[in-house]
């Protein structure tokens, strides 16, 4: 097979780029140049898709004798990605910029540009399977090392892009692995650390970032009776489940913390309260799509017509709402609604409801909600409301 390998600069990538060229594959090493900032380098661990990365990669392409290539997608990462993040924030949401790169940049543009030049399939380094079921359909999977799977971030692949995706590392053990692997490769990447942090953030101070590209107004903090508490700087620079930077100035009556409960962008205000209040019992997710063929009760539902007020059966899964984040058991149905944001009155969209049966704190719109059966992803959606079923203030 004709194959594309992403190289980000790091162990993994390299490494599913050695095991694609020693399967016998023709093999085309790309860097995807994402900043515009050509003096941007790592520090450390912080950050990813830099200068150096760049060069890491060339090296382990010019190691393995294939041929290596930089591309720009500077201009659809900005639209897509790094607007997008602002936009969310300053709607009072908490994106997750990884997913949507992976989504719009990673295995949309790059796939595209891919199939377009005639490659089979994109190789990187995630830790994810994709395997081909009995029906011939591709499905995604949790890789073997759970402590490093990567399936939620993948979860917005859709069944077509699942076709083109290869990732080399699904069934290695554990990173330390890979890592021993790349050693004995001679790559000089094999005790480079993981990055982490967001990329375009490299510095890892959100709230100074975002203040550089929203306008912030000062607002009230209040409690979930309505009792001004203090003062903020701007809603948009938090997130639900926040405790530190509140600066309220006098504890709560019983002393505990307080914890960011709701952002009410609209009235600027942040709605605050103890620990026990964030947690959470139902989530409604918007924008699904689905990893594969959508599971077959699903799958006959969306078929159908839309009608106000229609739900699909509930269906047994288990939700993940961050990365490293424990799966809780769940259960889900479709509804159709109306939708809010059209100028149809008549338009309908299709919402996710998901039941929890375990408890979850803290879970904030605009994340993203990750549907599993078993080892295998079903799909995804944008939270759009979590909350408690008892609780009529957020």
């Amino acid at each position: 097979m004709k194959i594309l390998a992403a190289m980000s600069g790091g162990v993994d990538s390299a490494v599913a780029a050695a095991r694609a060229v020693e399967a016998g594959h023709d093999v085309v090493g790309v860097h995807l140049a994402l900043s515009r900032m050509p003096g941007t380098l790592r520090t450390g661990s912080r950050g990813c898709c830099t200068i150096e990365d760049s060069m890491d990669a060339r090296r382990v392409c010019d190691q393995l004798g294939i041929p290596f290539y930089v591309w720009d997608f500077s201009e659809r990462f900005k639209e897509d990605v790094v607007d997008d993040f602002i936009s969310e924030y300053e709607h009072g949401r908490t994106p997750n910029p990884c997913m949507r790169c992976n989504e719009k940049i990673k295995f949309a543009a790059l796939l595209e540009k891919a199939v377009a030049l005639g490659f089979d399939a994109v190789v990187t380094g995630h830790y994810a399977k994709v395997i081909t079921n009995e029906n011939g359909n591709r499905e995604l999977h949790r890789a073997a090392d759970w402590a490093k799977d990567q399936s939620y971030v993948l979860g917005v692949l859709t069944h077509e892009q699942l076709k083109h995706a290869w990732f080399p590392l699904a069934d290695t053990p554990s990173k330390a692995e890979v890592r021993a692997e790349a050693e004995r490769r001679g790559f000089s990447v094999a005790k480079k650390p993981d990055s982490y942090d967001i990329c375009f953030i490299p510095e890892g101070d959100t709230r100074e970032w975002l203040a550089e590209h929203i306008e912030m107004n000062i607002g009230d903090i209040k409690d979930t009776e309505g009792n001004v508490l203090g003062q903020h700087e701007g809603s948009q620079a938090f997130t639900v489940g926040q405790r530190k930077g509140l600066k309220i100035g006098h504890p709560a009556p019983d002393g505990k913390p307080r914890f960011v409960l709701e952002i009410r962008p609209k009235s600027n205000e942040v709605i605050v309260g103890s620990k026990e209040l964030l947690a959470v019992e139902e989530i409604r997710g918007i924008r699904c799509t689905w990893a594969g063929e959508p599971v077959a009760q699903f799958a006959e539902f969306i078929q159908r017509p839309a009608e106000l007020g229609a739900a699909s059966a509930d269906i047994d899964i288990t939700s993940q709402v961050r990365a490293h984040a424990d799966p809780v058991l769940s259960s889900a149905h479709l509804e159709w609604v109306s939708d809010d944001e059209s100028n149809d009155e008549n338009a309908l969209r299709l919402e996710i409801v998901v039941r929890l049966k375990e408890g979850l704190r803290g879970v904030a719109p605009g994340q993203t909600l990750v549907m599993y059966q078993d080892t295998r992803v079903l799909g995804q959606a944008t939270i759009n409301r979590a909350y408690s079923l008892d609780r009529a203030d957020v």
